[in-house]
C-alpha cells in the first residue's frame, strides 16, 4: 500500500509561496532524488498548472533542473480538477470521488506518492488520507500568501527533524 505524503517549502510564518522564495542547490538536489524514487503525484489544479512548466525544455536549465524535469516526466500524475478538460503527459483527471480514487491509488501502489498543493491537501486531511507531512521550513517571512494548511490544523505527532541545507529544516509528523 502506498503512503500518501503533503509535503512543501514553508515559510517561518506558515506560507508556501514558489514566488516567495526557492529551494537552494543542496534541498533542489534532495527535491530531485525525491522525485525518482516517488511512485507519483497528485495534483490540485493549481499546482498542476505551476509544475506544468516542467513539460517544456528550457535551453537556460542546468543539469540539476533538467534532472528533475526528466524525473517530473516519468512520474504518473493524478490531477483533481472540476474544471480541467484535459491534462498533459503522464496524467490523469481524478473524478468526482476524490476519497474513492485516492483510496484505489493507496491501495494499488507501493511507495509513496506525493500531494502537491495546500488546497487539496486540506481536502485529503479531511478525509484522514495523508499518512505523513513535510514541512521544509525555511528562513524567510512573507506576511501573507496561501497557508501550508488551508484548513484546520490536524493533530500531530513529529517524528523526525532533518537540516537540508542553505538554513532549511525538514520537520516531519504523521497523524496523532
Amino acid at each position: 500500500m502506498a503512503k500518501l505524503v503533503f509535503g512543501m517549502n514553508q515559510s517561518l510564518d506558515g506560507y508556501v509561496d514558489h514566488t516567495g522564495f526557492a529551494p537552494g542547490p543542496v534541498l533542489f538536489r534532495h527535491f530531485i532524488e525525491q522525485a525518482q524514487g516517488q511512485t507519483g503525484s497528485v495534483y490540485g489544479r493549481v499546482m498542476y498548472e505551476i509544475m506544468r512548466y516542467w513539460d517544456d525544455e528550457h535551453p537556460e536549465w542546468n543539469a540539476e533542473e533538467r534532472a528533475f524535469a526528466a524525473a517530473w516526466r516519468r512520474q504518473p500524475k493524478w490531477v483533481v480538477s472540476r474544471t480541467l478538460k484535459s491534462v498533459g503527459p503522464n496524467a490523469t483527471l481524478v473524478g468526482d470521488d476524490l476519497e474513492g480514487a485516492i483510496r484505489a491509488l493507496k491501495a494499488g501502489h507501493d511507495g509513496e506518492i506525493e500531494v502537491a498543493g495546500p488546497n487539496l491537501a486540506k481536502r485529503l486531511t479531511e478525509l484522514g488520507l495523508i499518512d505523513e507531512y513535510r514541512i521544509y521550513l525555511h528562513p524567510v517571512v512573507l506576511g501573507q500568501g496561501q497557508p501550508y494548511f488551508a484548513g484546520p490544523r490536524p493533530p500531530l505527532r513529529l517524528v523526525s527533524h532533518e537540516p537540508m541545507g542553505e538554513d532549511v529544516l525538514r520537520l516531519t509528523y504523521v497523524p496523532a
